[in-house]
């Protein structure tokens, strides 16, 4: 069987998530008036703790205990994907926020007309894209690229987080998908330079 030649996965890559950007943008106003729809007060008390608790402090909490728990038993490869998955975390956070402060976009919680406004300090012109969806993801991906069946055993979380900032009108389904990018991204970038020594068979077959 042959191999699928590096510059075509890029390739699809790209097209999967410029694709999944487009469709996204497109399904802002549905999803939009779904979530109004069906939101009721127990769900949305549930969502607002799920987002209270889903933000990059919690992450980078986690991340701390599970180096400390990796050091205090010898683990250094764990204490290295710890690490990684706090600076990926980090990273995504800083930079969907500096994206944030720059377009300038409304929340959904705001009125519709006032749309994007360019640079903006406001909490309430800082919705593309969601920082907490932009963490969250990093901090996961990370752990996708170095452990894949633990990580899926623990997507319901950053799934969980990303569905519950726009139950709570903070964020549109582009803001989130956008966000997700963005995690993967820097999730990739940083397990690529800082798991360069842990590539091989270990990695990719989860172990």
């Amino acid at each position: 069987m042959h191999k699928i030649a590096p510059v075509w996965k890029w390739l699809f890559v790209v097209v999967l998530a410029v694709s999944a950007i487009a469709v996204s943008f497109h399904f802002d106003a549905a999803v939009r008036a779904w979530v109004l729809e069906h939101s009721n007060r127990t769900a949305k008390q549930l969502m607002r703790n799920v987002s209270r608790f889903g933000d990059w402090p919690e992450h980078v909490l986690a991340g701390l205990l599970l180096v400390a728990i990796a050091y205090w038993r010898g683990r250094n490869r764990w204490v290295r994907i710890g690490l990684t998955m706090i600076l990926a975390c980090a990273l995504a956070g800083i930079a969907a926020r500096g994206v944030k402060i720059a377009t300038g976009r409304a929340r959904p919680s705001v009125n519709q007309e006032l749309g994007w406004n360019g640079p903006r300090l406001s909490p309430k012109y800082n919705s593309f894209p969601s920082g907490h969806t932009a963490a969250t993801t990093a901090f996961f991906g990370v752990l996708f690229f170095a452990n894949r069946r633990l990580a899926l055993c623990l997507l319901p979380i950053p799934l969980l987080i990303a569905a519950s900032r726009m139950y709570v009108a903070a964020h549109y389904l582009s803001d989130i998908v956008c966000a997700a990018v963005l995690g993967l991204f820097c999730a990739w970038l940083l397990s690529r330079w800082l798991l360069r020594a842990e590539k091989g068979p270990k990695i990719a077959n989860g172990g």
